[in-house]
């Protein structure tokens, strides 16, 4: 199986940005599409970001395309949530997920590995 912690998380203003960084440990971590999830308070745990095992396929939740971006480099065992223009409804908790999929899905179920969560707080 493989291992993974988040980090990265924080509070910021509106209109600023974070990076999310996921690290990967254990069974060999190409072998993985990864997905960030996110879960607020009272709300159930929806899609963000995934890419594909190699990184040549990367799906996007329609609420974040055009300011957050997902990339990961294999050699490092890394995967990144590059969040831009942030909102105060991204505030979240924000999980980094591996599936033997070849492609990442949208569905939590589809994630067999998940990490502990990093919150991010948007402020206006």
């Amino acid at each position: 199986q493989v291992q993974l912690v988040e980090s990265g998380g924080g509070l910021v203003q509106a209109g600023g940005s974070l990076r999310l960084s996921c690290a990967a440990s254990g069974r060999t971590f190409r072998s993985y599409a990864v997905g960030w999830f996110r879960q607020a308070p009272g709300k159930e745990r929806e899609f963000v970001a995934g890419i594909s095992r190699s990184g040549s396929i990367k799906h996007y939740a329609d609420s974040v395309k055009g300011r957050f971006t997902i990339s990961r480099d294999n050699a490092k065992e890394m995967v990144y949530l590059q969040m831009n223009s942030l909102k105060p409804e991204d505030t979240a908790v924000y999980y980094c997920a591996g599936s033997t999929t070849v492609v990442p899905t949208t569905t939590p179920t589809d994630y067999a590995y998940w990490g502990q969560g990093t919150q991010v707080t948007v402020s206006s």
